[in-house]
């Protein structure tokens, strides 16, 4: 990412206010879901991660939290916080507190990990999946990254208590004083492997037609709406992505389809992944955003884009309308100030790939911030 060293502060769209359905925002510079594996081994929320979230609070910045488990089944790596238990809520609501004491907003994601996981992580339990597709991903476990375990095709009576498993989650971060939630329907995890034709291979009634396969997010939305109500809930995708190993024969059809479908739902936002990224990995740094541009005409509510993005691109995307938001990632986890030093075009920290997933306190929360053209500890 390459930004300039003066403190010259412009005119940028970044830093115009913005309401993503009922959610004010005073800037557009976005948090995203990064997974970063430092929770209690109860998973519930560590000192460690309050410290992280109040660090990256901004007035009128909103923060999504890295994925949150609906499940004690649906987690694909230790270390990730959940939602389960009701005792999960007052560490969640600890750091919702810290947001807000800064003037921030703050969205819970929720997923499921899917294939994406291990029995060591649930009792046993081979992991779901919408069909069997041969999978050869890592799951992380007591033992470090270990390569997942089979899964199995998910019955139709089990997918109903799945999606009743969000609406708890839904509800106990409802009770935690989040602003709102996010489904995770990216990357190769639970809800993507059901919408993507590579990954569902089911003849049933939520496989085989684009209006089956849209069924199980489709249905996750009107739970979690059904808690939230109108205004309160995003959805992540990754259109064309390749993390978790997923595909689709034609991806154009299925996420135009899908999208379109979203419109008749009271969405906040719809979170767009590109796909010149997988995961932490940037497979083409000059590749242009196409999975927005492709979407905006079809999407009629808020979009915000995620996946490679820098000071001046973010500008780009603001101003030619693709997005409404910029979500940047692996900056965001070596600079807790990192709206200020866009907004004033100062240096960046170098992010450490290493300490992405899990770890202690070093080159997690031990990032300085930028004052009086000086570095200081948080």
């Amino acid at each position: 990412m390459t930004i300039a060293k003066d403190n010259k502060q412009e005119e940028l769209m970044l830093f115009t206010p913005l309401q993503l359905g009922k959610i004010e925002l005073k800037h557009r510079v976005i948090h995203p879901p990064l997974t970063r594996l430092r929770a209690n081994p109860d998973d519930s929320v560590s000192d460690m991660m309050l410290t992280y979230y109040d660090q990256r609070a901004s007035k009128g910045g909103l923060i999504i939290t890295e994925s949150v488990h609906p499940s004690y089944d649906s987690r694909g790596y230790i270390g990730a916080p959940g939602i389960y238990e009701d005792h999960h809520i007052a560490g969640w609501k600890k750091v919702v507190d810290a947001v807000h004491s800064k003037g921030g907003k703050i969205v819970m994601q929720i997923a499921h990990d899917g294939r994406q996981s291990h029995v060591d992580l649930s009792n046993g339990v081979s992991p779901i999946a919408p069909s069997v597709v041969p999978y050869e991903g890592l799951s992380f476990t007591q033992n470090g990254w270990v390569p997942v375990s089979p899964h199995r095709e998910v019955g139709i009576e089990e997918i109903a208590l799945v999606i009743e498993n969000f609406r708890k989650a839904a509800a106990r971060a409802l009770e935690a004083g989040f602003d709102g939630i996010e489904i995770h329907n990216a990357n190769g995890y639970l809800a993507d492997t059901f919408l993507q034709d590579g990954t569902n291979k089911r003849n049933d009634e939520y496989g085989g037609t684009l209006e089956k396969r849209t069924r199980f997010s489709l249905q996750l939305l009107e739970a979690l709406i059904s808690v939230w109500g109108e205004g309160r809930v995003g959805l992540r995708i990754s259109p064309s992505g390749k993390w978790g190993g997923i595909s689709d024969s034609d991806p154009k059809a299925t996420f135009a389809y899908f999208v379109e479908k979203l419109n008749s739902y009271p969405l906040a936002y719809l979170h767009v992944i590109e796909p010149r990224v997988m995961g932490t990995e940037t497979l083409d740094v000059d590749q242009a955003p196409v999975a927005t541009a492709f979407l905006r005409p079809i999407f009629k509510g808020k979009i915000i884009a995620a996946g490679g993005f820098d000071r001046e691109g973010a500008e780009a995307i603001l101003e030619t309308g693709d997005a409404d938001a910029v979500a940047f990632g692996r900056y965001f986890t070596s600079n807790p100030d990192l709206p200020e030093r866009l907004k004033l075009n100062l240096p960046l920290n170098n992010y450490v790939r290493e300490a992405f997933w899990g770890g202690d306190e070093h080159d997690y929360i031990d990032f300085p911030i930028y004052q009086d053209n000086k570095t200081r500890r948080p």
